[in-house]
């Protein structure tokens, strides 16, 4: 099998793209300013506890106040009394805590937060304030699972805690002991930077996406790593040279003049996620429709009428469906409840061997899932965790033209594809672009200055040209290229920057 990543940075944002055999697996994206707050830490303070939700409310210098249930052992060990010490009293409104992001913000919610703290590496997960140990469920071989835990109850003082990742297979007790002191050394820096930070202050901020991705899904010894940015590839490069199982060898930078993404046919891949619309290979497809509470999937037959009975035709699509909703779930990064309302199928058997099809698939992805029991309507609920903001929120905008029922894509996605059309267009030997756009498009890339790397790099002997259009589409633009030195344009032509 073909395994391959693709880094690239532009407009703002960082992108990652893992592709198996040129399919794609999984998709990560990160604002360059904001990060991902998905396992910061914060010096909060309690701004009100409501009892009859068992939780506190934490302001945390967020958007929204963060969501901190009390059940969950805040309200034994969270009390911050600035010195590095944590007192046992019930939380009040006004007390300065530590939590750590477990949930990002999603639409009107705050952020879920923990007080219960820990700093992941690659082998280990380490607890400083939580008694427990841990181990992969991937880790399947009892004799090692426990020989690992031994080695992980040595590395522990008394309240402390590791989890063993499933990376930690093949990690020398060294190796073990080596990231179990770093890991604890974070911690007490973090302990440290909170005795002088203000409120609302990041204490603790995890890696950025790259080195995440590096940390958690590389090292298998045949994946290439594909990067489109000179200074992004440096940076990979870098990491790549302190791992032994990795290697600078297997990183290669793009250099072509089209978007690396559209060289590779991951664009095309990337939009047909924007689609409500799934299609299987046999020629049912899938419908897939966010709520605030849930995502669900709606499993249709479609064109696919079989071969033989209907119970075998209905079998095999739900089959196929239950491999492919595995597969979005992990692309499109979907956590929470998800619904899925499959064929009915008459035979109990068949309702246990779909079950079985989906725990099987969903076993393979990184996030953890729970799958429960088929229920005689053939509708399947199971929980994903969350790793961090879904694809669709980059993806997608709320349409403002129906009443916020339905989705366009959104303004960065957008610019991104704009930018990737540009691109073409100078590859294709031209030396002006004129993009015809929508106005609010072309002020947002402009106000944000998504194209300002281009413009002092790539673009430096190029001219690139946008023409406003207020009876255009949100969705639509043309980009067309011309090598004339003098070229007509209407008043309303702007140059780029």
């Amino acid at each position: 099998m073909k395994k391959e990543w693709f880094f690239d940075r532009f407009c703002g944002e960082q992108i990652a793209v893992y592709a198996e055999d040129g399919k794609i697996v999984e998709v990560g994206v990160e604002n360059e300013k904001e990060g991902d707050v998905l396992g910061n830490i914060y010096k909060g303070r309690v701004a009100n506890i409501v009892q009859g939700m068992q939780a506190a409310f934490v302001s945390c210098g967020m958007e929204r106040n963060c969501y901190l249930p009390l059940n969950e052992g805040a309200e034994i060990f969270s009390s911050y009394d600035g010195s590095g010490k944590f007192t046992s009293s019930p939380l009040k409104a006004g007390d300065e805590i530590l939590v750590q992001v477990v949930k990002t913000p999603r639409g009107s919610k705050g952020a879920k937060v923990s007080a219960e703290l820990s700093f992941v590496g690659k082998n280990l997960i380490f607890l400083p304030r939580t008694d427990f140990l841990g181990i992969s469920r991937k880790i399947t071989d009892e004799k090692a699972r426990e020989e690992l835990l031994k080695e992980a109850d040595k590395l522990r003082e008394a309240g402390q805690g590791f989890i063993v990742r499933t990376a930690a297979t093949g990690a020398t007790k060294r190796a073990l002991k080596i990231e179990s002191e770093y890991l604890k050394r974070v911690s007490r820096a973090t302990l440290e930077a909170a005795k002088t930070a203000p409120v609302g202050a990041a204490v603790y901020k995890e890696y950025d996406l790259p080195v995440k991705v590096m940390r958690d899904s590389l090292g298998d010894g045949d994946t290439k790593v594909y990067v489109g940015d000179g200074e992004l590839y440096e940076k990979v490069l870098r990491l790549a040279r302190l791992r032994a199982d990795l290697g600078e060898k297997r990183i290669i930078r793009y250099t072509g003049e089209r978007s690396m993404f559209s060289f590779y046919g991951v664009d095309e891949q990337i939009l047909s996620l924007t689609d409500p619309q799934i299609k299987l290979k046999n020629g049912a497809y899938l419908i897939i429709d966010r709520t605030e509470a849930m995502t669900v999937f709606d499993v249709n037959t479609g064109k696919y009428t079989g071969d033989s009975d209907l119970e075998s035709t209905v079998l095999k699509t739900n089959l196929l469906a239950a491999q492919e909703i595995a597969r979005q779930v992990r692309i499109r990064n979907i956590g929470g409840i998800v619904a899925v309302d499959f064929i009915d199928m008459a035979e109990e058997e068949h309702r246990l061997a779909v079950t079985a099809a989906l725990e099987e698939a969903l076993s393979k992805d990184r996030a953890k899932s729970r799958v429960l029991p088929m229920s005689d309507l053939c509708v399947t609920l199971f929980t994903r965790k969350r790793m961090s903001g879904e694809l669709g929120s980059f993806l997608l905008k709320p349409c403002t033209h129906c009443t916020r029922q339905g989705y366009v894509l959104s303004d960065i996605y957008m610019a991104m594809r704009v930018r990737s059309a540009i691109l073409g267009c100078f590859a294709d030997g031209y030396s002006a672009a004129i993009v015809e756009l929508d106005r609010a498009l072309m002020n947002k890339i402009l106000s944000e200055r998504y194209f300002a790397d281009e413009v002092k790099g790539a673009w430096r002997e190029k001219r690139v040209y946008f023409i406003p259009h207020t009876s255009f589409p949100e969705e639509k633009f043309s980009v067309r290229g011309d090598n004339a030195k003098v070229l007509t344009l209407p008043d309303t032509a702007q140059i780029l920057y």
